[in-house]
């Protein structure tokens, strides 16, 4: 009897955990590169906390495929709520998205101001998205659409390494990572009542060290990844220097040892997604799958 009463407590606990688990969950809405995959979305992710949703990077599609997510049963990802972004780096296929989310969802209704986090230059970047779209703004809000004047703003905050963000759902944390000749490229740790997850951004294996102490056991651990780069000296360097192999995204994850590894910005050089993950479990022994855009984790 007190052994069955006791397996009870444990599956309640179980369920319980996984209740918990399921309010903190990450929405893939972009797993893609610069190459025009019409099946992967430029890079963009959301961790959805409860009914509010914080946007990684914001690739070619972002507001789509975020409308995808919402008609799939994710209502935080309606355009109209899409109101908080973390970008990694100004590598044009991360930001390419910056115009749509600022301008599509306010078209949509959205008043709130966006509130972007990011390294140096993202401030002029958006202002320069203003700019450009200036004649739009001003047919929008002053003919006969009668739009908003605030739903279009975005407040950037330009940070460095260290917690850069905190509210009642999520604590983030910045830290930098090595993206070749990118002077500025970030990481980010999102640490919820319930799970704790990390995100590489583009990265090379220079990162491994602080990418593992980062993790270090995290429920989920997003990370870019590449094939090797054959008969091509020259990319190879570039690759290289640039971003993680799945062999050495095998002996990250090794250290780094999170209950589940997710690839995302895959690079597959030719080679397929099948031969990725094997190459990752080479040399690499925990749990590890390959996202696809609208998975969620």
């Amino acid at each position: 009897m007190l052994v069955r009463a006791t397996r009870l407590v444990i599956f309640a606990l179980l369920l319980l955990a996984s209740g918990l688990a399921a309010q903190t969950r990450v929405v893939v809405l972009g797993s893609g590169t610069p190459n025009a995959d019409p099946d992967r979305s430029g890079p963009a992710v959301a961790v959805v906390v409860r009914d509010t949703a914080y946007l990684v990077d914001a690739g070619p599609g972002v507001v789509r495929r975020a409308a995808a997510a919402a008609k799939n049963g994710e209502p935080a990802l309606k355009p109209t709520a899409l109101t908080h972004l973390f970008v990694t780096h100004l590598h044009s296929d991360h930001t390419l998205g910056l115009p749509d989310l600022i301008f599509t969802p306010w078209v949509l209704g959205r008043k709130d101001a966006i509130e972007a986090y990011g390294p140096a230059g993202l401030r002029a970047m958006a202002a320069n998205i203003e700019r450009a779209w200036a004649k739009d703004i001003e047919v929008r809000t002053q003919g006969l659409e009668h739009a908003n004047p605030s739903g279009y703003a975005i407040d950037v905050h330009e940070v460095q390494p260290g917690e850069i963000y905190h509210d009642a759902n999520v604590t983030v944390t910045a830290f930098a990572v090595r993206h070749g000749s990118w002077d500025e490229a970030l990481g980010y740790i999102f640490q919820t009542a319930h799970r704790r997850i990390v995100f590489s951004g583009d990265t090379s294996p220079a990162a491994a060290a602080t990418i593992a102490q980062a993790c270090d056991g995290c429920d989920l651990l997003f990370h870019e990844a590449y094939l090797p780069v054959r008969n091509n000296p020259a990319w190879a360097q570039y690759m290289a220097a640039f971003h993680t192999s799945a062999a050495a995204l095998g002996d990250v994850a090794t250290a780094a040892h999170p209950k589940l590894l997710v690839l995302y910005h895959q690079m597959f050089e030719g080679g397929t997604e099948a031969q990725l993950l094997a190459a990752v479990r080479a040399h690499y022994a925990g749990a590890v799958v390959s996202a696809h855009d609208l998975d969620v984790y």
